[in-house]
């Protein structure tokens, strides 16, 4: 018996399990899995209700996998099966995971879904609204797909606009690390670089199963959407689908398309609206301009003229201009009647010292400067009166309200015609754009679209007309199988009263009762005999009717009252 070393059979048995299993599917259920070790491997075990199997990932499979493993999940692992010379265990190198059918994704998906929602990830007060005009849109998909050539298309119909695409897989190992930095770096750009930070993201993908749709599902893609700064779109997959995305981003589209209609208005639409607003505009201004005119002439018809507000004044000046000329008067009378009284008491010419010609001289020049002061001063009144009451004052303030009226009619003339020079360049740059060229090709896109419909359409109703003809021919057949006359050709017999009403036994037939008989081509009549060996006279034979009746029991030879005879 030869001898071996415990290295010479350890390997000698490693090499006999991977020389005689070589590369199997192993399905069960992940136990002990902690993540990788600091080495890069991974190390747990798969195990059934009666077994289980150490498995390992080495660090170089760990990057490709495409379904990581998690504690409990069942999975299906392709691999080869080894041993470990070290501790004498066999196990399996792991070199491709995938779940174990569509349940235990949908598991997978449904916990880490009810995970990420106890962290708030998936709240609305996280959601950010969408721009109403961005100017540039971040689009990460794949570059080659038919997704982005639609979005694009899309785009140009609309509103055209500055589309940034970060290209990524959308499909395979690596694509949601991808596209959680594609998210990443978008929110990483800035508004003054090379590359112009984005408005808003969209996230993008053609449907597909759920396997497909996978990455997207991804933890690190959901993380990075619902901590991206700028809002975010999700567009992946038809309406139907779903993935976790959807629920972190700040919106979901139902398509790809639809996110390209979302993301920007329609050109035509705002259009219209500035056409609207700006003739709401215009019929604001013109009625503040009317109304201003109407409040303008009703405030000058409340003035009064300038005759009628100088008439009053003018008269108290008349009045007292009269008042003083007897005041004047009466003073000069009254001085001299002084001056006559004060001649009076004075001594006679001859006693008097002084010359009396100089004191009456002095006493009239007294007397007149008296009398010049008063008319000068209410000479100057007069006049301070007049200044007041110009009429100037009145135009002035006529000519500051006309100026201001020309400033608002001028100001307003000017707004319109900015506003029209500006949509007459909208105008201008859209009638540049709608050549007959675009439309001709939409149009013929449209004409063989219809054709295509057209083409379907045919084919689908040829079919379901097809497939209506072979259920009614089935139906028929069945009835046929199915319904009385079937039995009454197979021999059987059935019998009616008078009244058509089915006879079902002999018993509830009496002598001489009038009967009818019905055969499978054709009816008689007979009546009722009480023979035992009585028979049925025929009275009349008629063609077979198609009244619906259940067929009669075949007949009893050994039955009393003649039973034989009549069935």
């Amino acid at each position: 018996m030869a001898e071996f070393s415990v290295s010479e059979l350890s390997n000698a048995i490693k090499r006999a399990l991977e020389d005689g299993f070589g590369h199997v599917r192993l399905r069960g259920e992940i136990s002990g899995y902690r993540g990788p070790h600091a080495s890069g491997h991974c190390y747990f075990a798969l195990k059934d209700e009666k077994a289980r199997i150490d498995a390992v990932v080495w660090r170089g499979v760990w990057g490709r996998l495409r379904f990581k493993p998690e504690e409990g999940m069942e999975v299906i692992a392709t691999g080869k099966i080894s041993s470990f010379p070290g501790s004498s265990k066999y196990q399996i190198v792991i070199e491709q995971i995938e779940p174990a059918g569509l349940g235990a994704l949908m598991a997978q998906l449904e916990e880490r879904k009810r995970r990420l929602t106890d962290e708030g990830l998936f709240s609305d007060e996280r959601k950010k609204p969408l721009p109403f005009l961005p100017r540039v849109v971040g689009i990460v998909t794949s570059p080659t797909g038919a997704v982005i050539r639609d979005m694009l298309h899309g785009f140009t119909e609309r509103f055209p606009t500055r589309v940034i695409v970060w290209p990524v897989r959308v499909q395979g190992d690596g694509s949601a690390a991808e596209v959680a930095r594609a998210v990443q770096g978008f929110n990483a750009l800035t508004g003054d670089g090379p590359v112009p930070r984005p408005d808003v993201l969209i996230v993008a993908r053609g449907g597909g199963s759920l396997e497909d749709l996978w990455s997207f599902n991804d933890e690190t893609v959901v993380r990075a959407v619902a901590a991206s700064g700028i809002p975010v779109i999700s567009a992946v997959g038809h309406e139907t689908d779903w993935t976790l995305i959807d629920l972190a981003a700040d919106a979901r589209a139902p398509t790809p398309t639809k996110a390209a209609e979302w993301a920007v208005p329609k050109y035509a639409d705002l259009i219209e609206q500035s056409g609207k607003l700006g003739l709401r505009l215009t019929v604001a201004v013109r009625r503040v301009l009317d109304a201003l005119r109407r409040d303008l002439r009703s405030a000058a018809r409340a003035l009064p003229r300038v005759e009628d507000l100088a008439a009053l004044p003018r008269q108290r000046l008349d009045s007292v201009a009269h008042r003083l000329d007897g005041a004047l008067r009466a003073r000069v009378q009254r001085c001299h009647t002084r001056f006559f009284q004060v001649a009076g008491r004075l001594p006679h010419p001859r006693t008097l010292v002084l010359h009396p010609r100089r004191a009456l001289d002095t006493t009239s020049a007294r007397l007149g400067r008296a009398l010049s002061a008063n008319t000068q001063a209410h000479h100057t009144r007069h006049v301070c009166i007049t200044a007041r009451l110009s009429p100037g004052l009145l135009f002035n303030r006529l000519h500051r309200a006309a100026d201001r009226l020309d400033n608002l009619d001028r100001r307003a003339r000017e707004c319109l015609g900015r506003t029209a020079s500006v949509r007459r360049a909208r105008l201008e740059r859209a009638s540049g754009r709608l050549q007959p060229a675009p439309i001709r090709q939409r149009v013929e896109r449209c004409q063989e679209r219809l054709d295509a419909l057209t083409r379907r359409a045919r084919l689908a109703v040829g079919g379901r007309l097809v497939q209506h003809r072979n259920a009614l021919g089935g139906q028929a057949k069945m009835l046929g199988s199915l319904g009385y006359q079937s039995v009454l050709a197979r021999g059987f017999a059935l019998v009616r009263d008078a009244d058509g009403a089915m006879v079902r036994a002999a018993r509830a037939v009496t002598a001489g009762q009038a009967l009818e008989i019905e055969f499978a081509d054709g009816r008689i009549k007979a009546d009722a005999r009480e023979s035992g060996g009585g028979s049925a006279q025929t009275m009349q034979s008629e063609p077979p009717s198609t009244t619906s009746a259940t067929p009669a029991a075949p007949p009893n030879k050994g039955s009393p009252g003649g039973q034989g005879s009549l069935f």
